[in-house]
């Protein structure tokens, strides 16, 4: 089974998470159910039905959330030497070639990753065309408006 990077602190969101459904929604979303079916009929009850579709979302959410971290692999970047390369997890400042617009970014797993935060997946165009690099480096970047060059500012494994 091919393992999924992922960051020490995705790893740790996710394990939170998990262990948030597991001790208090799903006991939670059990109570909601009992107290549901002491109502009696559950063909019209929408208390019982609402709790049973919150369950299920609950259960989904559990599943799938261990599925995750079962084929993960941790990667953490701290460890690692720092000689200026571009590898999953580091923090890459670059600067657009023709603006000098100079944005932060910091590669990620699939699942941890969020542009409002900095954070881009592994799998994005920008961080694929970095992957590799070093600082100093030019890449270019195929955007939908066209091709995009960047300097490679500064590289931190944080």
């Amino acid at each position: 089974m091919n393992r999924v990077p992922m960051t020490v602190n995705g790893a740790e969101l996710m394990k939170a998470e998990l262990e948030h459904l597991k001790r208090k929604e799903r006991p939670t979303i059990i109570k909601a159910i009992e107290e549901a079916r002491a109502h009696g009929d559950l063909k019209e009850n929408a208390e019982y039905h609402a709790a049973k579709e919150r369950q299920g979302f609950i259960e989904g959410r559990i599943k799938d959330l261990e599925g995750k971290l079962s084929h993960s692999q941790v990667i953490d970047v701290t460890k690692l030497d720092n000689e200026g390369n571009v590898v999953f997890g580091a923090t890459v400042t670059i600067i657009n070639v023709e603006t000098d617009e100079t944005i932060s970014y910091r590669i990620v797993g699939d699942d941890e990753a969020d542009i409002k935060t900095g954070m881009i997946s592994v799998s994005s165009p920008i961080a694929r065309a970095l992957i590799g690099k070093h600082q100093g480096d030019e890449v270019e970047v195929k955007t939908p408006s066209g091709l995009v060059t960047y300097e490679i500012e500064n590289v931190e494994y944080i």
